[in-house]
């Protein structure tokens, strides 16, 4: 298998992220100036930290604290696939008290977690940098993946963190029915809300039952329904909707209804055939 490595920076999270795929080198103890979080996708490696040795298996979730040794090589025949993100220590500090509401660095206690559950999220966030998708979407998927890593696996006091009202809420909800259509970020609505976007994402979703960005698709694709209904062509339904591409339209809607936009709209262009003039 060849080996290929792939760095990517994302100026909106501030991170990095890169990934391993066929990796066959040892690296000597050594640390990093930033966290590091990464999942196994295939391949078996040792891991030395902490004074312990650990075996890392597909499925398994790393992590490496600010400044904290480690060295790792490969086990039996099969390369190492993985993938990683990259957090400066600053930028730590400012997702926990986002978080947490606590002005501190978090440590992580365990450097290996046993198939864990949250590695396909961290997959997702990594597919979101290295493929440049929409901010929204990716900050949302980025906080959510950070709040579950810190709460379960990160040691650090927590005090209260900022909780918005009912009606800055409703606000919110307003805001976005009436720019669906524009490129509707998280910090605007946090600017609405008078909260930190950790504080946004969490309290939105307990008040609506539905993350930010999923309520802001939901708009969109109702609204493109009515545009389809119409008669209008489904590119220009996605244009008009906000959508980023038609691609990511068609994929959307169909997971949401099972049909494509093109095949929803001709149920209504049948109907419209066959009227009588």
């Amino acid at each position: 298998m060849k080996e290929i490595r792939e760095i990517f920076y994302d100026k909106q999270l501030n991170i990095e992220a890169y990934g391993f795929y066929g990796l066959k080198q040892k690296f000597p103890n050594h640390f990093h100036d930033h966290y590091v979080i990464g999942c196994i996708e295939s391949g078996i490696r040792k891991v030395t930290c902490r004074g312990e040795e650990f075996l890392i298996e597909p499925g398994d979730l790393l992590f490496f604290n600010y400044r904290e040794n480690h060295a790792c090589e490969q086990v039996g025949d099969y390369p190492l696939n993985c993938r990683f993100i990259n957090i400066k220590r600053e930028r730590m500090r400012e997702i926990a008290e986002e978080i947490t509401g606590k002005s501190g660095y978090p440590e992580f206690v365990r450097p290996v977690i046993r198939q864990c559950p949250k590695a396909e999220l961290l997959r997702e966030v990594y597919r979101m940098v290295a493929e440049g998708k929409e901010e929204f979407e990716k900050e949302e998927h980025f906080y959510l993946l950070m709040e579950q890593l810190l709460s379960e696996y990160a040691v650090f006091e927590k005090r209260g963190v900022q909780v918005p009202d009912t009606e800055k809420l409703n606000d919110v909800c307003d805001y976005i029915k009436e720019h669906y259509s524009e490129n509707v970020s998280l910090e605007q609505l946090c600017g609405i809300a008078g909260v930190s976007r950790y504080s946004l994402i969490r309290y939105f979703t307990k008040y609506k039952k539905i993350t930010p960005y999923q309520y802001l698709e939901s708009i969109r694709i109702n609204q493109a329904k009515l545009y389809l209904e119409e008669g209008m062509e489904p590119a220009e339904a996605a244009a008009m909707t906000g959508f980023s591409d038609q691609s990511h339209f068609t994929n959307f809607f169909k997971r949401l209804f099972g049909l494509t936009p093109a095949q929803y709209q001709r149920i209504f262009i049948q109907k419209i055939d066959k009227t009588p003039l």
